[in-house]
């Protein structure tokens, strides 16, 4: 138990500080980007999304320090949690990299946008809720979760691709891409990307789902590319969306009230709203 212990400490160890590693570069860039397409508005911007980059640092800080240790080393000693038929790895072991990064992504993609969408039935939604509550999106808000939620993530999303064989290093690598993109697409920038966009999941496309309409939230599940929305019916075009209202009818809260937002009995009578759980599609 002393040595699991010492383990949990430290992967939360090496976590945080591999987290504020990434995120040293990632501020510099995001702030160079504000800088530029906002202008005489950063003040004011910078004004507003202060208490939501408070909370979602806060809640990043739990989940890296706590939770995702907690899941990690279990997966880390023991990798034979999870069946890997041989035939699937060799398969994959003979497939170019890029072919096995590739295909990473759009498996984990896959996995995440059904559990995503699972997140917006109402039995979920609350805990969901926390992701949604952000009225002052930016690149921080991708960290906004409630360790519920991030455990559901961390499990969910790659089951199906452990499970299908691939290379470890090409699910590394895809996850690595996905958080990058998943900052991207939380920024606070109007932006549709163009033809690009009909492939990736755009800043504009993220904020459209982030919108403060349970209907039209119930659309661009997807994290990196918009293949999945359009197969199964939940794409939509944010061009006319662009700088939309973000956030929910309950409002956002601080550190503390987002973490005892799923546990409200109130709160869970007004989340079962028929529009959170029927998504449109």
């Amino acid at each position: 138990m002393s040595c699991y212990r010492t383990q949990v400490i430290e992967t939360a160890f090496h976590n945080v500080t591999g987290d504020v590693a990434e995120l040293a570069p990632l501020a510099m860039l995001f702030a160079a980007i504000a800088i530029g397409t906002k202008r005489d508005a950063l003040v004011e911007a910078l004004r507003r999304a202060r208490p939501e980059i408070v909370t979602n640092l806060a809640l990043w800080l739990t989940n890296a320090a706590v939770l995702v240790p907690l899941l990690a080393v279990p997966v880390m000693t023991g990798t034979s949690l999870i069946p890997r038929a041989d035939v699937l790895v060799g398969f994959w072991a003979g497939l170019p990299a890029v072919v096995s990064v590739i295909a990473a992504i759009l498996l984990i993609d896959f996995a995440a946008y059904w559990r995503h969408r699972a997140e917006h039935l109402r039995t979920l939604w609350p805990i969901h809720a926390v992701h949604h509550a952000d009225e002052a999106m930016n690149w921080l808000s991708v960290r906004r979760k409630h360790p519920l939620g991030e455990a559901m993530s961390m499990i969910i999303d790659n089951l199906l691709v452990i499970a299908l064989g691939l290379p470890f290093w090409a699910i590394a690598g895809a996850l690595v891409l996905r958080a990058w993109w998943g900052y991207f697409i939380h920024a606070d920038v109007p932006w549709t990307l163009g033809p690009i966009g009909k492939v990736l999941i755009s800043p504009s496309a993220h904020r459209l789902h982030h919108i403060r309409d349970e209907q039209l939230m119930g659309t661009n599940f997807g994290n990196t590319v918009t293949l999945w929305d359009r197969v199964f019916g939940t794409y939509m075009d944010p061009a006319p969306y662009v700088n939309c209202e973000t956030g929910i009818a309950e409002g956002t809260r601080d550190y503390l009230g987002e973490l005892g937002r799923p546990f409200e009995s109130r709160y869970w009578r007004k989340a079962q709203a028929p529009a959170v759980e029927q998504p449109a599609s």
